[in-house]
């Protein structure tokens, strides 16, 4: 499940890139005093999720934008909606840009056969130190971002795993891992940078789309549990955000 958050600048601003940490930051000021109050403090998989804010560009007063916020868990989207109503018409700040809220409204994506999965934020895939041997790779680093210098199958394989880790734990099943992905398509790497105890650190990550011509329903409760709580890692900075083309 998702929400649309309908926005409309209140001043001239540049687009400002190194936003992810000042979203997620009100994300959590509006799960704040809520049975969600201590996910900022839970450690491993937070199942939220959120786009860019669209369309991307220098911004002019009165400019509309839109911004996304998913997540697997509809009580904390029900959370979530409730506290961006209260505030409606208010405004709000996401580092330098400033916008009044215009209204919110639910989406419910579904993948059906003939879908793509586009990504609308790039999928970030750490390679673990663990894994190194098994994929061939000789670094000395703890983990590498996955980019198309590495094995095409190291990627599908991690993002694989990824997704039914989050799954199993999310619905306390314990599903082993079968092939979710038909067609894929690269279409380019990414690097993006966020700020991390006052640090700026590059984070690499790559643009795809996917393209499915038959979907059995293990598959689309796998995959439609991926479009909301975000595809590879850090989600919760919005990466791995996927939008749905039929």
């Amino acid at each position: 499940m998702r929400l649309l958050l309908r926005l409309k600048s209140i001043k001239d601003t540049a687009y400002e890139n190194l936003y992810h940490r000042k979203f997620q930051g009100f994300v959590y000021s509006l799960l704040y005093d809520t049975d969600y109050h201590s996910l900022h403090d839970k450690s491993g998989y937070k199942f939220f999720c959120f786009s860019n804010i669209f369309p991307i560009g220098d911004i002019k007063e009165e400019d509309k934008r839109n911004l996304l916020l998913s997540s697997p868990d509809e009580k904390q989207i029900d959370v979530m909606e409730s506290k961006l109503n209260s505030i409606n018409g208010k405004n709000i700040n996401i580092g330098e840009m400033s916008f009044q809220l215009m209204g919110v409204s639910r989406i419910k994506p579904r993948i059906e056969n003939g879908s793509r999965l586009v990504s609308a934020t790039p999928i970030v895939i750490r390679i673990p130190e663990r894994n190194y041997k098994k994929y061939g790779i000789d670094s000395d680093k703890k983990y590498i971002y996955w980019r198309p210098e590495y094995a095409f199958e190291v990627f599908v394989r991690q993002l694989e795993e990824n997704l039914f880790k989050k799954y199993n734990e999310f619905h306390k099943t314990n599903i082993e891992e079968f092939p979710v992905f038909e067609q894929f398509i690269f279409k380019k790497t990414v690097v993006n940078h966020i700020l991390e105890d006052n640090r700026e650190i590059k984070v690499i990550g790559s643009v795809w789309e996917f393209a499915f011509s038959h979907l059995a329903k293990e598959q689309k409760q796998i995959l439609e549990f991926g479009i909301d709580a975000g595809f590879g890692e850090r989600n919760p900075l919005g990466f791995g955000f996927m939008n749905v083309v039929r």
